[in-house]
């Protein structure tokens, strides 16, 4: 049978390449892939991530060539796209502790949660957080889409993480614990280094946030721990991590490979690459 991925994207916009290269992968192969976003609005790719003209300021060049613009624009103007699944609407919201029943409703939480995790879970291979700068935005932080992700490991089921969507799997853990999902895992993120000093962008919005919120280069090394590892691979072209379950991607040129390796972890059995 067909594999099935899931694919989650911001609604404040997505870098190009960093969905091209898992998708293209997938399609190669047959499988079948359903796209979700925070709330269920269609996704759209960040503007400079489908010029090739644009100049990424930290690496003083283009990341994105002619053939790659095109192909994004066309994967961004399509109807695959189109009506998304909406993690709100499927996955429960936690409630408040100042609620006024707050334990009835803690158990209908759980209640719910249980079955609406597991049906996506039973009904996807694998789950895809693709990159960029809205992820900042609606993922990183996204309760909804962290009790997915901590089903995806539950079940042994790949997950790939791409630049700021990465910041997924270092937030997302259970709260009976807390330690990230990433303790002693080795990863790879968006490092201090290729970080915006200006002009973190998102769309639907009508300011210039500056540089990012947070560096993600840090939170990775400290949700990794002692015996974990955040890779930069500053310096070199590429740089993609598969410490499974999680396969993680540094940045825009890493897509591609990103893709490859999930294709491998999902029939190969790959385990570790990249360190």
């Amino acid at each position: 049978m067909s594999k099935r991925i899931l694919i989650v994207l911001s609604e404040y916009g997505y870098w190009g390449e960093e969905l091209v290269g898992p998708v293209e992968a997938f399609d190669s192969r047959g499988y079948r892939t359903t796209f979700a976003t925070a709330t269920g609005k269609r996704a759209h790719a960040l503007p400079p991530s489908l010029d090739p003209d644009y100049v990424d300021p930290p690496l003083g060049r283009s990341v994105t060539t002619q053939d790659m613009a095109r192909r994004a624009r066309e994967l961004d103007d399509s109807s695959r796209l189109d009506s998304p699944l909406s993690l709100a609407a499927l996955i429960p919201e936690r409630p408040y502790y100042s609620a006024l029943n707050h334990l009835r409703e803690v158990e209908e939480y759980h209640r719910h949660l249980g079955t609406a995790v597991g049906d996506l879970v039973d009904s996807f291979d694998a789950l895809v957080i693709v990159g960029g700068s809205g992820p900042i935005v609606d993922m990183a932080n996204n309760e909804r889409l962290h009790e997915l992700t901590l089903a995806f490991v539950a079940a042994d089921k790949p997950i790939l993480a791409e630049c700021y969507g990465v910041a997924v799997l270092a937030f997302a853990r259970s709260l009976e614990n807390r330690t990230s999902l990433l303790w002693g895992r080795h990863v790879t993120g968006h490092p201090k280094e290729y970080d915006y000093k200006d002009g973190t962008g998102f769309l639907g919005v009508d300011f210039n946030m500056g540089p990012p919120p947070y560096p993600l280069e840090y939170i990775l090394r400290d949700a990794t721990g002692p015996d974990g590892a955040f890779h930069g691979n500053v310096g070199h072209e590429t740089s993609v991590i598969v410490d499974y379950p999680f396969i993680t991607a540094r940045s825009t040129p890493d897509s591609v490979p990103a893709g490859e390796l999930t294709v491998q972890a999902l029939e190969n059995g790959l385990r570790r690459y990249g360190w």
